[in-house]
């Protein structure tokens, strides 16, 4: 075999391999999966998304956590953001809408990073990897919440406090949650009900929060915003339907789901298409 093949082959091992820890490519994607094992970052080319427009009920929200954002890419001060309450209620989907959103009008400007919940003791190490990176980094842990007896939280504190090197110019942290205290309420009242000194069991976990400088609650809809979520989808989606019958589908089917989230409205909506035979596209 001539050197010059070995040459052109060992180059495209060379392009196919991640790569190495602490340099990593962030020029490949604009959105990436944290590995912690080895130490890697994994490009997604396309994220799972729903448009900014199309979430619905969460007005001041998505205008909350936008302005924010722009700003972290402008390079401009702004604050790590915990989106917490019920599920369902596009908590993941407007940070990756937004993420999305800044990246329309500035190319290349966010990468987004997820972080399962079970890798954010690895954080630390996450962090040192991407301090050096000239591209400014969203860090997103999507359910995020701690049991009784997890100690993670630890490294989450110390990322939120600063520690002695402070947090990344480049890098901001989103989390969502189901839990406004990152913990489970009846946890709360029982470790403050049998501790020695109720007022310090669990004020470590429970401040944890309160190092989000943005905290945004998502709450329950009611009938007219889940109207408005399937109005939304129903005439981005272009579906042949009248608004009399898309709204009586509706109330059936968040009768029979117990609900009206916005996760709901999008399964309500998938099952209309499929029944109506209209693809669904970005």
């Amino acid at each position: 075999m001539d050197e010059s093949l070995l040459r052109r082959i060992a180059e495209a091992l060379e392009r196919l391999s991640p790569a190495a820890a602490g340099t990593p490519d962030l020029t490949a994607a604009d959105a990436f999966v944290w590995h912690p094992a080895p130490p890697s970052l994994s490009p997604v080319p396309k994220v799972s998304r729903v448009p900014l427009a199309l979430l619905q009920g969460v007005a001041q929200q998505k205008d909350i956590l936008l302005e924010n954002t722009q700003r972290f890419a402008r390079g401009l001060p702004a604050n790590n953001a915990m989106l917490w309450g019920a599920r369902g209620m596009g908590k993941s989907s407007l940070v990756k809408a937004v993420h999305a959103t800044v990246n329309e009008t500035s190319p290349g400007a966010l990468a987004l990073i997820e972080i399962h919940r079970e890798d954010i003791r690895t954080l630390p190490t996450l962090l040192n990897i991407l301090r050096p990176q000239p591209r400014r980094c969203l860090i997103l842990c999507d359910d995020l919440s701690f049991e009784k007896e997890d100690a993670d939280y630890k490294a989450l504190k110390s990322v939120l406090d600063g520690g002695i090197e402070g947090r990344p110019d480049n890098v901001l942290f989103y989390a969502t949650s189901n839990r406004r205290h990152l913990m489970p309420r009846d946890m709360i009242d029982n470790e403050r009900s049998t501790a020695i000194n109720p007022g310090e069991a669990v004020e470590e976990k429970v401040s944890l929060s309160d190092r989000f400088g943005l905290w945004l609650g998502f709450h329950n809809g009611n009938q007219e915003q889940f109207f408005a979520m399937v109005d939304g989808y129903a005439a981005a989606y272009k579906l042949p339907i009248s608004t009399v019958e898309l709204h009586a589908a509706a109330v059936e089917w968040s009768v029979t789901r117990g609900g009206r989230s916005g996760r709901v409205a999008w399964q309500f909506i998938q099952d209309i298409a499929g029944r109506l035979g209209v693809a669904l596209h970005d």
